[in-house]
């Protein structure tokens, strides 16, 4: 069986180095996102966030792939969290073609910088 093509949609600065992971994308603007994947799982989901100071995904965070934020840097809350828990995650993403929520995506922190392919 051979491995789906991937393109790359987007590339960011990578919190730490990791192996590429693949999830679910999912945009999550505000708790009461959360909120609806604490009722169905965070599990694979890759999440896409604005807000690099953004607090609110810290109830499913250890559930998390992997986090695509479009501010910031490592150093910012959502970097040092996802250092913590070990969550691959890219700071100050840019998009070329953001994926639609439920898309397959790879997120690849294994090289100089963090990428996100669709799969």
């Amino acid at each position: 069986m051979t491995e789906p093509l991937t393109s790359e949609i987007g590339a960011g600065t990578k919190v730490f180095d990791a192996a590429p992971v693949r999830g679910r994308w999912r945009r999550l603007d505000s708790p009461i996102d959360v909120l609806e994947l604490m009722d169905t799982g965070a599990e694979g989901i890759v999440a896409c966030v604005a807000d690099a100071g953004a607090t609110f995904l810290a109830p499913i965070f250890d559930e998390l792939t992997a986090v695509v934020c479009l501010s910031g840097t490592p150093l910012s809350h959502i970097g040092i969290v996802s250092r913590e828990y070990q969550v691959p995650c890219t700071m100050s993403t840019v998009l070329t073609t953001p994926p639609a929520d439920g898309d397959e995506v790879e997120v690849d922190c294994s090289g100089a910088a963090g990428v996100v392919r669709r799969v």
